[in-house]
């Protein structure tokens, strides 16, 4: 499985000197109560570190630039306890390179009638105090994160959580590698792009190779390894020999074994966490990838086939913000128009993700009507059933596009016997009329990332983030 870095977020409050020395003593105290709070309560997927009370700009720049080349840092939180003249927030704000989340809270979620008095109203201002910082970020545009409500709110607390692991998704993303092997699909529109932008805005760097150099690793794989790894296919999977003979259909899963073998290390040796192949690019292949491709995406790596490097980059950054959890490739292949039936039917050929199977998947060896090469081993299953997003990526030149929608994923009303491949049932939630209406006319692609796990807001958050054009039919 893919790792991803022991990340922790820092957390600093606002405040100035006009109220004494006793004020920002309580306001340091109350903050450290807050961050231990969230910490303890275990809700969060990274640990939260308190670090100080900031009063004044040269403390703010300081701070930031400090949070800017800690590798260990994947962004800032920050809370105005009192009021904190947003100007010397100004030139810090400027600098910060990494994902700030305005947390507007407060130490009490109650107000103390009885008690209450002005040294009270100094301490506890953050309803005005974070007006005045929240002022300065959008006159900034800064792409912050906003999240408003008291610090021991659960749903509070759920989405820090998800902001968490969208700003973690976004460090990682300019650490991103995709390796293509061999070229795109000829004449495809969707899934052109430019490479050099995405390295800019997004953080990937797209690098190509022949499908030759993948085959020279293959051909460095040893039995032994092989052996091992279907042993390992064997005690997770159900092999379903069909009608070929045994020594047909392990030779088959064999080579889709040594597929995986030779990816997993050339990829690892160039660190890379993405990949895609194209059927029309298998010189020198037996099989195209199919079972070694989804047990590969399985471990954590971003794919997508035809080339599509953009699509497999997403599908790596969503893989990161979901911690690997329901989130695959998937294509938008047939449709049921019928009246109270409306649903796509999504596949890709051989390679989805076993990530969303709604049952324990199977590996079975059957032909291919595409690439002009032998039969390849594949994982068939039937994907889950719930509420989830499908999300594509479009290079629109100008600017990159995330078009997403909600949908209710379902299983298929029949069985499919002569369509032996993994599958997903979904209807777009808006309908999938206006829905797929709405996301042709968006321009959004036949390629997606489909996730049980990541929600609409991380969508949103994202695209902030990436400073992306959001298309969110819903």
């Amino acid at each position: 499985m893919l790792s991803i870095p022991k990340y922790e977020f820092w957390f600093v409050s606002g405040s100035q000197h006009l109220y004494g020395e006793e004020t920002l003593k309580e306001v340091a105290e109350n903050s450290k109560k807050i961050v231990a709070g969230l910490n303890e309560k275990g809700n969060l997927p990274y640990k939260i570190v308190f670090k100080e009370v900031l009063t004044t700009a040269d403390e703010i720049t300081k701070f930031m630039k400090e949070a800017n080349y800690n590798d260990n840092v994947a962004g800032v939180i920050t809370w105005m306890h009192t009021f904190s003249p947003a100007k010397n927030w100004i030139r810090g704000t400027q600098l910060l390179q990494k994902p700030l989340l305005h947390f507007a809270t407060q130490y009490l979620d109650y107000i103390p009638y009885d008690t209450m008095d002005f040294d009270y109203m100094n301490l506890n201002q953050s309803a005005h105090g974070d007006r005045e910082y929240g002022y300065i970020n959008a006159r900034l545009q800064k792409h912050n994160k906003v999240i408003y409500g008291h610090w021991q709110d659960s749903e509070v607390q759920r989405q820090i959580a998800d902001w968490e692991d969208v700003a973690v998704a976004y460090d990682e993303s300019f650490k991103t590698k995709i390796c293509r092997f061999g070229d795109n699909m000829r004449s495809v529109a969707v899934t052109e792009g430019d490479k050099i932008q995405a390295q800019i805005q997004l953080g990937w760097t797209v690098d190509y190779y022949g499908i030759g150099d993948l085959v020279a690793e293959m051909n460095k794989v040893k039995e032994s390894e092989i052996d091992d790894q279907y042993v390992d296919l064997e005690s997770k999977y159900i092999m379903v020999q069909g009608n070929q003979s045994k020594e047909e259909f392990q030779a088959t899963v064999r080579y889709q074994l040594k597929q995986y073998i030779a990816m997993k290390k050339f990829l690892e040796r160039g660190g890379y966490t993405a990949f895609t192949s194209n059927f029309e690019d298998l010189h020198g292949m037996e099989q195209l990838q199919g079972l070694s491709a989804q047990l590969l995406m399985r471990d954590g790596y971003g794919f997508a086939g035809e080339g599509d490097w953009k699509t497999a980059g997403l599908l790596r950054i969503f893989k990161i913000m979901t911690h690997n959890t329901k989130t695959a490739f998937m294509e938008d292949y047939t449709l049921d128009l019928r009246p109270g039936h409306e649903a796509i039917l999504g596949s890709h050929m051989l390679e989805v993700d076993p990530s969303i199977a709604s049952e324990k998947p199977r590996v079975e060896v059957h032909p291919l009507d595409i690439g002009g090469k032998a039969d390849p081993a594949r994982l068939v299953f039937s994907g889950d059933e719930g509420d989830a997003i499908d999300v594509t990526l479009a290079d629109f030149r100008d600017n990159f596009k995330l078009v997403t929608y909600p949908v209710d994923a379902h299983k298929a009303e029949k069985d499919t016997p002569n369509l032996p491949v993994a599958k997903q049932m979904w209807t777009p939630k808006p309908g999938l009329k206006n829905g797929a209406t709405k996301w042709i006319e968006a321009g959004g692609g036949h390629h997606t990332v489909m996730s049980f796990a990541a929600t609409e807001e991380q969508v949103r958050d994202l695209a902030t983030l990436y400073g992306v054009e959001l298309c969110d039919i819903n």
